[in-house]
């Protein structure tokens, strides 16, 4: 492989040397291959973040990869946070070992799930950003000096960088080592594929990189000459960037354009086309090699300009024009150059935290110890990567615990589960899970789910997925339970509401349900509340009231009454509420005409009424609500419930948040059963005012029934 960048960074050769003048005791006590090991991951470390704690911990873990150092030594001259971070690095590099999710044919290979979880779980488990960084310098000193190991080694560690370490590289922005990480990876894995590009391209990359430099600065002579302010950027495209562009176009070496590349970003779009203009104007484009992107963006919002010209000494080279907001966009936005060349969902959450460790891995950071000590360990707490037995990873939301690990990998498992042991230790199964553990599930031969993983307050299970599953099990086992506890609610909420109730049919189209059946078993399971169910009749109700015809059977003719109604055919006649059916607005109402105390007014599904209409039929009239939005209407209902302080103060206070008058409130105590019937007439407006009203205080703590009167 060719000299990089940082190879010559004498600066970073010098930070690594003082780290290690700072640890000589343990120096002298390692190993000399292991110190050649530590230093030159330590200088590759430097030459991005020359911090002194992250070079000598960088170096310390080094030294006693392949024999640990005594650790009464690595105490006395080392410093604590140096420790810690070789330490942290150490449990980092161990994270990536065998895994069983292997891509099928390949022992090797990762699958692209696992390879995607892996990256993501070394991510999430760094409690310092720049641990990330370390360990991607080390996997390059490991691939360098494997060009001395057997083919079997080069290949578990080429693999393992194409799995998880160049990808990481590149979501971090850390362009240098991402390129040699692909190389040697492609260089061991493909070695036959790797010789003949390398002869193709016939030039070292050191002059590539200088053929480039002087493209540069003409171009950037000729844009300052058009009074264009603009920026240049320049890269070689390495060996297996042009490998996988040639595979995923189908091309022949000849006909990739973008061997050498340059990108020029400018301050508008304006500018974009003025320096194209530039470009074409110093070098004869290739036909058919134009592509503009900022006028027919791509799909992902990427915009930019390409085009690939003939540049000095007769060399394709591709250019790339676009505005800093569009580059800004295409790295760090919906267009993001990772996401593109890796593929795969988006996930928003992620992209934020790359973004705050490709900051904080910026050169040029100010090394303020507070800012890693305040983002360093918040980036990824909302999600928790844990390893089975095997060595899958299993990715969970933050909270999660041993049940939701079981019910993740499998339905069965988390129905069998009996117990836990995280990192070889017994943990109870609301255990919380951290970042990195081991998780083994102790299982019974029989699944026997427990009710008490549904209680939200009791901890054990965090993702809703696996309560849905417990849900379901105890769904398939309790159909007859969940059916006589779904026909109670469904009585319930009917008594409460009085009246007629609907078919029971209809009710389950309410709630999107078969039939009476499915509806009492969801009920019954508590995929639908009885408050759910309430509402639903409250829009039924409501739907019938503005599409059915009216109650009487022609339009009312008589004045309205001082109580609201309007009785067909009898003009300012005495009218009363019955007390036995409290009618409300909209439902459907008729009047008995009395001896002396004029009509009395009843719900038309009132069974009194029936009564007094089998007797004198003649006595019963049509009428029709009046027209008085603000008029309220009496009604009486009652509230059954575990008698104890304060029930009368929350009933109360439900009906004053809903700004309701109380005409009597009777509290009957029962001792023996320690119960307490209350009966209380309010006035309402309408029928889902009453609803509402019912349903709050059914939700009151210690409320057994509430039942309209």
């Amino acid at each position: 492989m060719e000299t990089t960048t940082f190879d010559n960074d004498q600066a970073a050769l010098a930070a690594a040397r003082a780290a290690a003048e700072s640890l000589g005791p343990l120096v002298v006590a390692a190993a000399p291959e292991a110190f050649e090991r530590g230093l030159g991951v330590a200088r590759i470390v430097a030459h991005f973040d020359p911090d002194p704690v992250a070079v000598a911990g960088t170096l310390l873990q080094g030294l006693g990869a392949a024999t640990p150092l005594p650790a009464d030594l690595v105490e006395r001259h080392a410093p604590g946070e140096v420790a810690a971070f070789a330490a942290a690095l150490a449990r980092f590099g161990r994270l990536d070992l065998a895994t069983a999710a292997r891509v099928a044919g390949d022992a090797s290979a990762l699958s692209g799930a696992q390879a995607e979880a892996l990256r993501r779980m070394l991510l999430a488990v760094v409690s310092d950003p720049r641990l990330v960084l370390a360990r991607v310098a080390e996997q390059l000193w490991l691939l360098r000096d494997a060009r001395r190991a057997d083919a079997a080694e080069k290949r578990r560690l080429a693999q393992q960088t194409q799995d998880v370490y160049g990808p990481l590289a590149n979501r971090l922005g850390l362009a240098v080592l991402k390129w040699e990480l692909e190389d040697f990876a492609f260089r061991y894995l493909e070695p036959d594929e790797y010789r003949r590009i390398a002869v193709s391209l016939a030039e070292r990359r050191s002059d590539r990189e200088r053929y480039i430099e002087d493209l540069k600065a003409t171009l950037e002579a000729e844009l300052s000459a058009a009074g264009i302010a603009a920026e240049v950027q320049g890269r070689p495209k390495h060996i297996y960037s042009i490998w996988k562009k040639m595979q995923r176009k189908g091309l022949r070496f000849e006909q990739v354009f973008d061997v050498r590349a340059v990108r020029v970003l400018v301050d508008g779009v304006a500018a974009c086309y003025a320096a194209l203009g530039v470009v074409h104007g110093l070098w004869s484009y290739l036909p058919g090699e134009f592509d503009d992107y900022i006028a027919t963006p791509k799909s992902n919002g990427y915009r930019s300009i390409h085009t690939a010209v003939v540049g000095p000494a007769g060399q394709a080279v591709e250019v790339q024009i676009r505005t800093r907001d569009m580059h800004d966009r295409a790295e760090l936005g919906v267009a993001a150059h990772w996401r593109y060349k890796e593929g795969g969902r988006r996930d928003a959450g992620l992209e934020r935290k790359v973004e705050q460790l490709r900051a904080l891995l910026a050169p040029g950071r100010d090394g303020d110890g507070d800012l890693l000590d305040r983002v360093g360990p918040s980036l990824f707490r909302e999600r928790v990567y844990a390893l089975s037995p095997r060595g899958d990873v299993v990715e969970l939301p933050e909270g999660a615990t041993p049940l939701d690990f079981a019910y993740h990998v499998h339905t069965s498992l988390g129905h069998r589960c009996r117990g836990a042991r995280v990192d070889g230790r017994m943990v109870s199964l609301d255990h919380r899970l951290a970042n990195g553990v081991t998780v083994e599930i102790i299982t019974g031969k029989e699944p026997q789910p427990s009710r008490d993983w549904l209680v939200e307050s009791l901890g054990f299970l965090a993702t809703r997925s696996a309560r849905g599953k417990v849900r379901a099990w105890f769904r398939a086992v309790d159909h007859d339970e969940h059916l006589r506890a779904g026909r109670a609610i469904v009585e319930r909420e009917l008594g409460r509401r009085g009246g007629a109730p609907p078919p029971i049919d209809d009710l389950a189209a309410l709630l999107g349900c078969d039939g009476a059946e499915d509806l009492y078993v969801a009920l019954g399971a508590g995929d639908y509340s009885g408050a759910q169910l309430a509402a639903a009749l409250q829009r039924r109700d409501r739907s019938e009231a503005l599409t059915l015809p009216p109650v009487t059977v022609e339009a009312p003719s008589g004045p309205e009454s001082a109580s609201g109604i309007s009785v067909m055919g009898v003009g300012d006649l005495l009218s009363h509420y019955a007390r036995c059916c409290g009618p409300v607005p909209p439902e459907s109402i008729e009047g008995y005409v009395t001896l002396g105390r004029g009509v009395t007014i009843h719900r038309a599904t009132c069974r009194n009424l029936a009564r007094l209409r089998a007797r004198q039929p003649d006595r019963v009239l049509p009428v029709a609500w009046g027209s008085d939005r603000d008029q309220s209407y009496p009604v009486e209902f009652g509230v059954l419930a575990f008698d104890r302080r304060g029930l009368v103060r929350d009933v109360s206070g439900v009906l004053a948040d809903a700004k309701l008058s109380i005409e009597r409130m009777n509290t009957a105590t029962n001792h023996v059963e320690r119960t307490a019937d209350m009966t209380v007439g309010v006035r309402v407006h309408d029928l889902g005012e009453l609803d509402a009203v019912l349903a709050r205080i059914a939700g009151l703590p210690d409320v057994i029934r509430v039942q309209r009167r």
